[in-house]
């Protein structure tokens, strides 16, 4: 039988309430379980980063972690899933994702937000760039070994 949960799927430059989100997706549900949120922050790059710039294709990013998280969703029964990413320039501290998988117990829930969040740091169609304190513009931030290695654990 089919999974018929439709994930949300938001890609905006304004901030998100991580609260405010897992109590809109839980509300009135008792086939809720489990919740697992992964929130990712701007990192300072030890002191030298002023903001980190998100880039994305509009229309063709949504597309592309929809379709993922509708694979999340069957393969681990998920009763609910979110997944918020901010463009724009983002100031070290401020958010930049959020993935919030609901399930009716938690190893799918774990499970589901964890695959979505690799798939997120390795095949999304994002571009990030530095600018660096003191005006410079540092280089387009290059996808990561260890990031395609942990996507790796989810191949049949």
């Amino acid at each position: 039988m089919a999974n018929d949960t439709i994930p949300e799927i938001r890609i905006q430059a304004e901030d998100f309430d991580i609260s405010a989100e897992i109590a809109k997706l839980t509300e009135g549900r008792g086939d809720i379980g489990a919740v697992v949120t992964f929130s990712g922050l701007c990192r300072d790059e030890s002191g030298t980063l002023e903001a980190l710039e998100l880039e994305h294709y509009p229309g063709m990013a949504g597309a592309e972690i929809q379709r993922f998280a509708k694979e999340a969703i069957e393969r681990w029964d998920l009763c609910g899933l979110v997944a918020i990413h901010r463009y724009g320039k983002i100031k070290p501290g401020e958010n930049i994702v959020l993935v919030i998988a609901a399930s009716s117990h938690r190893q799918a829930a774990f499970d589901g937000a964890n695959f979505l969040m690799d798939y997120l740091k390795t095949h999304a169609p994002f571009w990030k760039k530095e600018h660096l304190i003191g005006g410079s513009t540092g280089e387009w931030v290059a996808a990561k070994d260890d990031d395609d290695n942990a996507l790796s654990k989810w191949e049949d």
